[in-house]
């Protein structure tokens, strides 16, 4: 599921989110298993690969910006 699609279909405003940002080839199949266990989402940014130093930049301004957050 892509991230602008699970924001939208939220009947409210999230308190609270985590982000986890995983290596370049991606999460190993039990780190998947285990977040979804914990009550983890997975969420998409598309086909992109990001460096590891700004892909948590982006996520949190892309995730500000779907709620509306960004000062504008």
């Amino acid at each position: 599921q892509g991230l602008r699609s699970y924001l939208r279909s939220l009947a409210d405003r999230p308190l609270a989110a985590s982000l986890f940002i995983g290596p370049e080839g991606g999460f190993a199949e039990d780190e998947v298993r285990l977040a979804r266990e914990a009550g983890c989402i997975p969420i998409s940014l598309g086909s992109r690969i990001l460096r590891s130093e700004t892909a948590g930049i982006v996520t949190a301004a892309l995730v500000m910006h779907e709620l509306g957050e960004m000062g504008g």
